[in-house]
């Protein structure tokens, strides 16, 4: 057992020295690939279902920043906007919680009194994430047996409410959509026009006509026609196009723009 396995085990069995009690995040970390967009799980050691990335809050940090951390060591990306969009209190929320632990402890030598404090009902703050997929390289761990990406169309089945967490993410996606160039998070640096109206589409689940929406974004500056093109068939190369990101972070701070 290596220093950091020793640290978790520490932190399940002594975790009300070091957390929050009865506090907890969970992340909803979305990528966009080939027309779909897509939700980073990952799946417990010996447990058919899946998970949101998620955990506690240190007593000496911010739910912000024990979010970020969750997303980064999934993701292995830096700089990553979070967007806090909902709490989940219901009562019975963390009803498959004390079988999941105790199947995780036991086949880690652990055991866990009925009165563990990771027992206990948790308030859970949700966050979203917006990712290039091509740059994250999901990966498991000793606690995680996987981690990959599932179209959210098809999800496999989820513990506690997680499900719910995704469909309200969805939900609060959709509305961050219409007043902010998702784009710039989800796209590679460089992409064609029909790729940017394909992933509005994908996400608004609606039909978006082409020409006034491109024309917006290029007349708002928010992108830049580049001198390459892309061969993508005979007779057919169209232009690159990319974020200006000085303009973007302007309008935001400005609260100045509408994408829809």
């Amino acid at each position: 057992m290596d220093r950091k396995e020793k640290i978790i085990i520490d932190q399940i069995i002594n975790g009300s020295k070091y957390f929050y009690r009865n506090i907890s995040i969970d992340n909803v970390i979305f990528g966009y690939h080939e027309r779909e967009l897509k939700v980073l799980l990952q799946r417990p050691g010996g447990m058919e279902k899946w998970t949101l990335p998620g955990g506690y809050i240190l007593k000496t940090e911010t739910a912000e920043e024990a979010s970020y951390k969750v997303v980064r060591y999934r993701t292995k990306l830096e700089n990553i906007v979070l967007h806090q969009f909902k709490v989940f209190c219901r009562p019975d929320r963390n009803k498959d919680e004390s079988f999941t632990l105790k199947k995780l402890s036991e086949m880690q030598g652990i055991e866990l009194p009925e009165d563990h404090w990771m027992f206990d009902n948790f308030v859970s703050i949700g966050f979203f994430a917006l990712t290039e997929y091509s740059l994250v390289r999901p990966t498991g761990d000793f606690y995680m047996e996987d981690c990959s990406w599932w179209d959210v169309n098809a999800l496999p089945k989820l513990l506690y409410d997680h499900a719910e967490i995704v469909l309200e993410a969805l939900k609060a996606l959709k509305q961050f959509a219409y007043f902010h160039p998702i784009g710039y998070d989800l796209l590679p640096q460089k992409f064609t026009l029909p790729e940017i109206h394909s992933l509005y589409e994908t996400i608004l689940n609606k039909k978006i006509d082409i020409r006034n929406f491109t024309k917006k974004l290029i007349n708002m500056r928010l992108i830049q026609k580049l001198a390459e093109q892309r061969n993508i068939g005979a007779h057919r190369s169209p232009y690159l196009y990319t974020f200006d990101k000085e303009k973007y972070d302007q309008l935001i701070k400005e609260g100045d723009v509408i994408v829809l």
